[in-house]
């Protein structure tokens, strides 16, 4: 009889992610240091050089802290929390995967909140359980229909995910509207994906709320600028936490994410003030496209979303000048890219090149 993986693992789909691949730029003849990446919703200004010292100090030879003990100690007095009320990942594209692991089983639903990160989805049907999206629409700005959300959650699902702000939209849901459907439903898990909440200024967190069934996830790769560490964390109750330890595997942090995360919850003024730049500039930047005759969605993040007809086509005609947006067909946006705001001089180029068009 032949060896074959469960049927969900064959019928999952891989999901698109922004950034460059190295097969895409090799079959394409682009060197990837000159590429200028508008696709990755990552700080420009980052990482703080008390980063990259904290990075060259670590240790290679010793396996990592299996606990991420000194970085949880610091995030829990960051946050004002237990220390056992954090968990520290890979990513928080790992506690995303951890979180279906540990809580899903056949016949449960996940309810998702989009269009957002394909990651949540993909994690659930992998678990071989059903997926039921609510997709806010593009004629409303993408603001979240509170009553059909209530309908949804009539099915009680196992876990809720709800970014926010929102990927690729850039939207908010108001926190008391989160509030209210935990308490109105304590059977489900509220997982708030925050990654991006750090370049939105005196947004409040739901770190807030303190209901047994809302776990947040925060991401250190965004505003620090360490995406190819990989470090996230999830802030919930012990329950829930330890549930996300149990199904960690060993040694999934390493040893310089770990530095690198302890340093930068230390480099609070270099990301407040990189922070402050990236929204002048981003500002700059609607504007301007604005004048060459994109239109922008509203949004208060950094990246946002431009109809532009055929997200794949402008794509790949910007590849060749070296520049390259976030095609959101992935997301179910065909007709839109995600532009992410970089540095003054990239920016300008890109405008440069889009009036050119």
């Amino acid at each position: 009889m032949p060896i074959d993986p469960r049927p969900a693992v064959l019928q999952t789909e891989l999901d698109a992610h922004g950034s460059a691949q190295a097969r895409e730029l090799e079959a394409l003849n682009i060197d990837p240091t000159k590429l200028i990446d508008f696709s990755s919703n990552i700080n420009p200004h980052g990482p703080a050089p008390a980063v990259v010292e904290a990075v060259r100090a670590a240790q290679f030879a010793a396996y990592p802290d299996p606990d991420c003990l000194v970085l949880r100690r610091a995030l829990a007095a960051q946050h004002s929390v237990d220390v056992e009320q954090i968990m520290v990942g890979n990513g928080t594209a790992e506690l995303i995967w951890l979180l279906a692991f540990a809580h899903l089983v056949p016949g449960d639903s996940v309810a998702i909140l989009g269009p957002t990160f394909g990651e949540y989805a993909r994690a659930a049907r992998l678990c071989s359980v059903s997926v039921e999206m609510l997709r806010a629409k593009a004629s409303k700005d993408f603001v979240v229909e509170v009553e059909a959300v209530e309908r949804l959650l009539r099915h009680k699902p196992t876990l809720f995910f709800i970014c926010n702000p929102n990927n690729p939209t850039g939207s908010i849901l108001p926190l008391d509207v989160i509030e209210r459907w935990s308490i109105e439903n304590p059977y489900t898990l509220f997982v708030v994906d925050e990654a991006y909440i750090d370049f939105v200024p005196n947004m409040q967190s739901a770190l807030t709320l303190s209901a047994h069934n809302v776990l947040v996830l925060r991401s250190m790769t965004k505003v620090h600028a360490l995406a190819g560490l990989r470090i996230g964390y999830a802030l919930g109750s012990k329950k829930v936490i330890h549930a996300l330890r149990q199904v960690q595997p060993p040694w999934s942090v390493n040893a310089l994410a770990q530095a690198a995360g302890g340093a930068a919850i230390e480099a609070t003024d270099f990301a407040q003030k990189s922070l402050g730049r990236l929204a002048r500039d981003a500002s700059e930047l609607r504007t301007a496209l604005t004048m060459v005759g994109y239109a922008p969605l509203p949004g208060v993040t950094p990246y946002f979303l431009v109809d532009v007809g055929d997200g794949a086509a402008l794509r790949s005609k910007l590849l060749e000048h070296e520049l390259m947006v976030r095609d959101c067909a992935s997301f179910g946006l065909p007709q839109y890219v995600r532009i992410s705001t970089q540095l003054v001089e990239q920016n300008v180029r890109l405008v440069k090149v889009l009036k050119d068009f």
